[in-house]
């Protein structure tokens, strides 16, 4: 496994695990990062990523998208 930030613009990915405080879980959840789902990170600036979840764009900073694991 690794983090979000990790993966390359344009590659599609399975979340495979969410860390943090429930609360924050719970709101990546309400986007769309749930664990099986696939991400396609669509471009990065910094560490911060643009994703595609389901038919959404998503922005994530750094911080969030290395709770992400693929």
């Amino acid at each position: 496994m690794m983090p979000l930030t990790i993966a390359k613009i344009g590659e599609t990915v399975m979340i495979r695990k969410i860390s943090g405080k429930d609360e924050a879980r719970q709101h990546l959840a309400e986007l769309g990062f749930v664990v099986d789902s696939n991400v396609t990170v669509v471009s990065e600036i910094a560490g911060n990523l643009i994703v595609q979840v389901k038919d959404s764009r998503i922005a994530l900073d750094r911080a969030m998208a290395n709770r992400i694991m693929v």
